[in-house]
């Protein structure tokens, strides 16, 4: 049964207005602040407090209602002051009667006042206030009606969480979460728990078309390079998604030049005798990537399909490669699919692959690559959802050098261009904008490029909504000297012979970004420079973005500068994930949420 279900349903309206759907939700939305409703014998001047008061005398004016009040508790005449009244107020207190307030006393010159009191009855209380779309006197109501140890547990929290939980929403002394507390530990717990059970249920299983048990390791060993442990420990998780009955679901997550390739065809591979089918964004990447398994799986018959392949049976093929065109191909039956960079896919695209895969009963392989990092915290959430490798390390160690620069840093740069250019090595410039625009301080592409051309020969000049853009790459690639793009080289064609990319107004991407941008250069072990043009006079994020070449740490840091987003809610790009969970500090709590829950489903699947 559902929590929506263990509701009445008098209720459950209520905690779809909450946006609450599990008992863990509810816990979690902890009171802001509680109010001491316990009668005291002591003034706290400038605090709230409970008066136990004889109404004395009334008296009003256009703009005021005015009380004298005896104080029992305290003593001595206090004076009740309501400003613009309600006509409510006045049927509200009858004079001679004797009332409990609650408000804030200020006392001057031997008088004390109390502005607005709010008449109470659950006096000797601490009563926990919420900042909700509800009431809250209904959020209290709520709360002592549905929130116990035992539906916590029933969920899955642990009982020493759970009972911080309830504590949280019963003591005075936490009106205000100290973050260096069990409180707060548990608080991140449980959102995390919650979250990563919610994408556990998103994830579905399929038998396996066919189990895959093609070997990899004579082939590694006799490529003219060794594969790095990463690559390898990748390779072996496969190998074992393959061996099993249930089809493969995993991402893998590569750091640029981390030779995610290798793995892309060591997976199809292990596929033979059965088909391989893999999809690429751009026909640059796909036709890359055709041109490597030509050669590293000579054996293998592969095809490159693009939207100027005629259409003909591809029955005969062992790996068919291709871009989006193969969504509108009669494709053979194949073992495994692998998608590269699928999130550049648009959504139209991305449903039609998920029909190609979603046949029968029974589903291919699926493996999805990505050459965005991501933080190590995300990845460990993410598994919940899909089984995530990540390859952290690269082949070989690039020499980069990072630096912001500004106008004055001009007449060095243009130096520095003029000598890279002269050695036979490239140049990217990326500029943020196509065309003028009076919203940003920086030259567009068209407002830059006479300069470059007029004093450079061998330029070139491409963007996002260029159609020969791919020709305008591969053109550049053989015979150019300096490229004009925006960001739509940010991840793409590989340009061994480029050394410098300058990228202007850098201030206005995101970490990763930049990180895709430089890892453009330096592909092959050739000395690499990253310029980040900006008119600020001082950027922290850039700062601390030179100073790494990783990733990985550099997708930790775009974190910390700037929420994620909602995997479940299937916003990747912007809003805030959690309320208390930090995605770039809490990778232990993470952790700890990750292995309770797979020692929890070893537990019940007696593994």
């Amino acid at each position: 049964m559902s929590f929506l279900e263990d509701i009445e349903k008098a209720d459950q309206t209520k905690f779809q207005k909450l946006g609450v759907s599990s008992y863990t939700q509810l816990a979690l939305v902890i009171p802001h602040r509680f109010e001491d409703y316990r009668v005291s014998t002591q003034l706290r001047e400038g605090e709230n407090q409970v008066i136990d008061a004889t109404l004395e005398y009334i008296s009003q004016t256009p703009k005021t209602l005015q009380f004298t009040l005896f104080a029992h508790n305290l003593g001595y005449k206090i004076e009740a002051v309501f400003f613009r009244p309600k006509p409510y107020m006045m049927r509200q207190f009858i004079q001679g009667e004797r009332y409990y307030l609650f408000g804030a006393l200020t006392c001057k010159g031997g008088r004390c006042q109390m502005n607005h009191p709010q008449k109470i009855t659950n006096i000797g209380e601490i009563v926990p206030k919420y900042k909700t779309a509800l009431r809250t006197d209904v959020m209290q109501r709520l709360i002592k009606k549905y929130l116990a140890c035992k539906a916590l547990q029933e969920e899955g929290i642990p009982e020493n969480i759970a009972q911080t939980l309830l504590a949280l929403h019963s003591k005075s002394t936490t009106a205000h979460v100290s973050s260096e507390n069990s409180d707060t530990y548990a608080l991140k717990f449980a959102e995390l728990y919650d979250y990563m059970k919610a994408l556990q249920k998103k994830r579905r299983y399929f038998r396996a078309s066919e189990r895959l048990s093609g070997a990899w390791r004579d082939w590694s060993e006799s490529l003219p390079f060794t594969l790095t442990r990463e690559q390898v420990s990748t390779i072996e998780a496969i190998e074992n998604d393959f061996s099993k009955e249930v089809s493969a679901k995993r991402m893998i997550v590569g750091d640029v030049g981390s030779g995610k390739t290798m793995v892309i065809l060591a997976s199809a591979l292990m596929a033979q005798p059965h088909r391989a089918i893999l999809m690429a964004p751009t026909t640059i990447l796909a036709n890359q990537l055709f041109e490597e398994a030509q050669k590293f799986l000579p054996n293998i018959k592969s095809i490159l399909i693009t939207n100027a392949t005629k259409k003909f049976p591809l029955e005969e093929y062992g790996f068919i490669i291709g871009t989006h065109a193969l969504l509108y191909r009669d494709l053979p039956k194949a073992a495994l699919v692998m998608i590269d960079e699928q999130h550049r896919f648009g959504t139209a695209q991305r449903n039609k692959l998920d029909k190609m895969i979603r046949q029968n009963e029974t589903h291919p392989h699926v493996l999805q690559f990505s050459a965005t990092p991501i933080p190590r915290t995300q990845a460990m959430i993410d598994s919940a959802h899909i089984d995530v490798s990540l390859i952290t390390q690269t082949p070989f160690e690039k020499d980069i050098d990072s630096k912001v620069i500004g106008k004055s840093d001009f007449p060095d740069l243009l130096q520095h261009i003029k000598d890279e250019v002269a050695q036979h090595h490239q140049v990217l410039l990326v500029y943020p904008l196509v065309e003028q625009s009076e919203a940003i301080n920086y030259q567009s592409i068209e407002e830059a490029r006479g300069y470059w051309e007029k004093n450079f020969e061998k330029v070139a000049v491409t963007h996002g909504k260029d159609r020969e853009k791919e020709e305008v790459l591969l053109k550049f690639r053989e015979e150019g000297d300096i490229l004009i793009a925006t960001t739509v080289v940010e991840v793409g064609i590989s340009l061994p012979r480029l050394s410098t990319v300058v990228i202007v107004g850098a201030e206005r991407l995101g970490l990763s970004t930049l990180h895709q941008l430089r890892g453009r250069v330096s592909r092959n072990g050739l000395k690499g420079y990253c310029y980040l043009f900006s008119h600020q006079k001082s950027s922290k994020r850039l700062e601390e973005f030179v100073k790494t070449t990783n990733g990985f740490d550099i997708a930790s840091l775009d974190l910390k500068f700037r929420q994620s987003g909602d995997l479940i809610r299937g916003d990747m790009q912007s809003g805030k994930r959690f309320v208390y969970v930090d995605m770039g500090e809490d990778e232990d709590v993470v952790r700890d949420v990750k292995k309770y829950m797979s020692d929890k489903y070893k537990e019940l699947n007696n593994v």
